[in-house]
């Protein structure tokens, strides 16, 4: 017996705002039952477990422990652009010449939670 990963569950500030950032970035939607003002919010991605995004009252105080790290369809540095055109902010850029390494972004809406693109 083993277990399957159901979803990845994010604490945020505002559950429906972060879950429309992700969904513009992945371009899959939101669970059709959810709305503004929901204290948890699904991003069902096409593979893979779900983005569950669940409001919590306290901010964050320390490093995240996990972050996504994403794998554009495209070059990096256009996907770097695109992400904060969306809002992202660059946090630590990584990317070397040659191609390799990667940029830490935080999202739009709380600023706290930290995702690489590779």
């Amino acid at each position: 017996m083993v277990s399957i990963v159901q979803n990845v569950a994010i604490d945020c500030a505002d559950a429906y705002e972060l879950a429309r950032f992700w969904s513009r970035v992945t371009g899959c939607p939101l669970h059709p039952e959810d709305k503004p003002g929901d204290p948890d919010v699904q991003v069902l991605l096409a593979q893979g477990p779900v983005l569950y995004f669940n409001q919590v009252p306290e901010p964050k105080t320390i490093k995240n422990r996990i972050h996504l790290c994403l794998r554009p369809e495209t070059s990096r540095e256009k996907e770097v652009e695109r992400l904060l055109g969306l809002g992202a902010t660059l946090v630590t850029d990584h990317r070397n010449p040659d191609g390799s390494g990667w940029a830490v972004l935080a999202d739009p809406n709380t600023r706290d939670y930290q995702f690489c693109a590779a």
